[in-house]
């Protein structure tokens, strides 16, 4: 059995903080075994986090959060990105044809661009796994919906600490039942269902601190952009 972090961001993301090192850093000092970072439609950062992974003693699985139409959609086990804006089927397609596994973060919660705003139960059903468990969620409705979602129709189960500080890595995480220390062998036994769950949800005021400090980057990106 692995410890996996499948849902973190680092300082590539408009709203992350931090550079993978750290990222990386927390993740050993922790106790994972293995660590996805999934930047906002970027990828450059985790597939440097990847290679540098075995420094720190961890399996370094690439992959990228992606915005869909629909919402978005976690890729994992890819190492091209995925354009944002496709539709919520071409998305999952384009994750397939890499070789990676597609994973719903926080579908029921509109408000963080969950897919359900936009996609019908029936087409949810297409992914490969549903984020059952995200450690950002103010209340735990969402979550559980997603789980009772999950288990109502067969689907795999992860949780994603869903940091954008390295602090907060490994608050939720996805406990993957397999020895070999592969991508390929933690994403199998994703997709196969071999999970168990389990978290803490994000203190009220890291949670402030990280989207006050997305909001900060974001209007420093836009300025720099206008001035450019």
């Amino acid at each position: 059995m692995l410890s996996v972090e499948l849902h973190a961001h680092s300082s590539l993301s408009y709203d992350g903080r931090d550079p993978v090192e750290d990222l990386l850093e927390r993740a050993a000092a922790v106790g994972l075994d293995a660590l996805a970072v999934t930047d906002h439609d970027e990828i450059d950062a985790s597939l440097d986090a990847a290679a540098k992974a075995a420094d720190y003693g961890l399996v370094g699985i690439p992959g990228m959060e992606v915005s869909s139409s629909a919402g978005h959609v976690l890729g994992l086990g890819i190492e091209e990105l995925v354009p944002a804006g496709l539709s919520f089927r071409e998305t999952l397609d384009r994750i397939h044809d890499q070789g990676g596994i597609a994973v719903v973060p926080h579908p029921f919660q509109e408000a963080r661009h969950g897919v359900l705003d936009n996609i019908t139960r029936d087409e949810l059903t297409a992914a490969d796994a549903i984020e059952v468990y995200n450690s950002r969620l103010f209340t735990g409705r969402a979550n559980r919906q997603a789980e009772r979602f999950a288990r109502t129709h067969g689907l795999p189960m992860t949780a994603g600490s869903d940091a954008h500080i390295s602090e907060m890595v490994g608050q939720a995480i996805t406990n993957v039942g397999t020895d070999e220390r592969s991508v390929d062998a933690i994403l199998d036994a994703v997709a196969a269902g071999e999970t168990t769950v389990e978290g803490r949800r994000t203190p009220w005021r890291i949670s402030f601190q990280q989207f006050a400090g997305g909001v900060k980057r974001r209007v420093a990106a836009s300025v720099r952009s206008f001035l450019e």
